[in-house]
């Protein structure tokens, strides 16, 4: 298992920061004007990072609605010719930061990674980093299923503010590897190579890029560096092994994943080397399929919170991750849809090496304006960039139900948002689908996604269980007088497959205080065939190209996971996977 926090570039050594922090609740506002930055006695409590402070793993276990501060030493040891690199994989949600007393930078977004060079701040010996951060009730602020409200309502949950996720520094040289990006070609039997480089380069900067299969050399390329940015196509010998081209390929049955170093030079000198890998495959569709290495490929992906009781959207650890990957596949299931929060990369990468499709959504905010549409788009920016290798990605998902665009039928603005942000997707990441604006109406996207929770099989057979009877329903009316079709887009949804995006939500619990929306509270022992009747049309559908059934856990108030909170399967797991199989 690899725990790196980046583990698409990974170097030899890293200081991870995440455990107890000095920690302060700023109720006044007073923090800035007098200088807790250089403070130390300001900070009365501990912290765990990289546990949010309303969850119990925290050690705090409250709601924060002022600034928080953060404080803790590292040691480090200049060395001439490197640079010191600090790194925030989320931080919920604007972050100012300090070291030694030295302001080194803001940062606004709760979802993604960002890294300050605090090289000038630092200090031989014991140094002092401090961060404030500010996460307010804002709808403006893409938010996911963080709630609003001082206690929990309907499908929100409790917020997950301050550092989230790991907090670590990193030492590096002068001139470096900074991104290193390899794209699958059609073929699969090459990669397209892109890297960007830090620092300075000259005629004598090369970039050697090695793959390699369980230690044998499948391509080697040296690329000269003439500016910051190194591009290559990379042909892979696949004579090396005495193997067929589709044993090197990806998928969810047989996740085969190619080791890549990189290495760095200056007059044939080692500069920087870094570690990565790919996996092969390709993303399409046609008209009724979504397509993975140019094959039909049915979607039985189950909705993933990534909530959890004691730590909330924080993971646990790094074996609770790995453990929540193998359980969704003992289900049955071959990918998931992460919802209304970003992944982990670190569980990402589990799906890489161990099988798992992801379909990724982008947090919402929940009003629309200039100001929530900017920073959403530099949400998805972040995060494209961020998880451009992981072969497990395939589609991006900007908006969900019409969050944050609620008026995609009668405001012109609001249908071109969706499509500027579907039409940003695939400008950033031509080799991923983007679904514009799921489950509700649909004004643009490489797949048309659709919400539907009927309780009952024979509806979802006469609504999904032929491709007539599914483009029937796409042009109906649905509840609320909601037309899931825009006007004018019958033609581009004609040539999309069409997935059920969320549907199920069978309830199995004796919660009384649990949200009930979605239908009958059941007896544990009836799941398997509830959920057999509801899956089993739509596995024999002409018309589907798949589903995502609601969801995997049960989430706070939301009492409809196929598992417990803690990930304990309320029957047997080969009862649940018989049922997603259709066996």
């Amino acid at each position: 298992m690899n725990d790196h926090p980046r583990p698409q570039l990974v170097r030899d050594s890293y200081t991870p920061l995440d455990g107890p922090w000095d920690f302060v609740i700023d109720s006044g506002d007073l923090g800035l004007q007098a200088r807790w930055y250089q403070d130390r006695s300001a900070f009365t409590r501990t912290i765990v990072v990289p546990f949010p402070p309303e969850s119990p793993a925290s050690g705090i276990g409250e709601i924060v609605l002022s600034p928080m501060w953060y404080r803790r030493e590292f040691y480090h040891e200049p060395r001439h010719g490197e640079r010191l690199l600090l790194h925030f994989e989320a931080v919920d949600y604007r972050a100012s930061v300090w070291v030694n007393g030295t302001f080194v930078g803001d940062h606004e977004g709760g979802q993604s990674r960002f890294t300050f060079d605090v090289t000038d701040a630092a200090r031989s010996g014991t140094n002092e980093l401090v961060v404030r951060v500010v996460d307010d009730l804002d709808l403006e602020q893409p938010r996911g299923k963080q709630d609003w409200r001082p206690e929990p309502h309907v499908i929100w949950y409790r917020r997950t503010s301050g550092v989230w996720r790991s907090v670590w520094l990193e030492t590096v040289p002068d001139a470096r590897i900074d991104r290193l990006v390899l794209t699958p070609q059609p073929d699969l039997t090459s990669l397209r190579l892109e890297a960007r480089i830090v620092g300075t380069v000259s005629p004598s900067t090369t970039l050697e890029v090695e793959v390699t299969l369980d230690g044998t050399v499948l391509a080697r390329t040296v690329v000269g560096c003439t500016s910051r940015v190194a591009r290559a196509v990379i042909v892979l010998d696949h004579a090396s092994l005495d193997a067929e081209p589709e044993d090197f390929w990806w998928t969810p049955e047989r996740p085969t994943l190619l080791d890549v170093t990189a290495r760095l030079a200056h007059d044939g000198l080692p500069v920087d080397t870094v570690h990565s890998y790919v996996g092969l495959r390709t993303v399409g569709t046609d008209a009724t399929h979504v397509l993975l290495n140019e094959r039909p490929c049915f979607l039985r992906l189950v909705l993933e919170q990534g909530y959890w009781p004691e730590t909330y959207l924080a993971s646990p650890s790094a074996e609770a991750l790995e453990r929540e990957v193998l359980l969704i596949k003992e289900l049955g299931f071959n990918g998931i849809r992460m919802h209304q929060t970003s992944a982990d990369p670190r569980f990402l990468e589990c799906c890489d090496r161990l099988g798992l499709l992801v379909f990724a959504d982008i947090a919402a905010a929940y009003r629309f304006s200039d100001v929530a549409l900017a920073r959403t788009a530099t949400e998805l920016t972040a995060l494209v960039q961020r998880d451009a290798n992981h072969p497990c990605v395939v589609g991006w998902v900007p908006f969900n139900e019409s969050w944050g665009v609620p008026r995609l039928v009668a405001d012109p603005a609001h249908r071109h948002a969706v499509e500027a942000m579907y039409a940003l997707v695939k400008a950033l990441d031509p080799s991923r689908l983007a679904l514009g604006n799921d489950g509700w109406e649909y004004a643009a996207g490489d797949v048309v996604g659709v919400h539907d929770y009927v309780q009952d099989g024979l509806s979802l057979q006469e609504r999904y269980g032929t491709e007539a009877a599914v483009r029937r329903t796409l042009l109906r009316e649905r509840p609320g007088g909601r037309a899931l079709l825009l006007p004018g887009t019958e033609a581009q949804a004609a040539a999309r497959p069409v997935v059920l995006t969320e549907f199920g939500g069978l309830s199995a619990h004796d919660d009384v205080t649990a949200w009930q929306a979605y239908g009958d509270i059941l007896e544990p022992d009836e799941l398997p065939s509830r959920l057999s009747a509801l899956v089993r049309p739509l596995l024999e559908s002409s018309g589907l190209a798949g589903f995502c059934y609601t969801q995997l856990t049960d989430t706070a108030q939301e009492k409809n996971g196929l598992l417990t909170e803690q990930r304990e399967p309320k029957c047997p797991p080969e009862r649940i996977r018989a049922a997603v199989r259709g066996r």
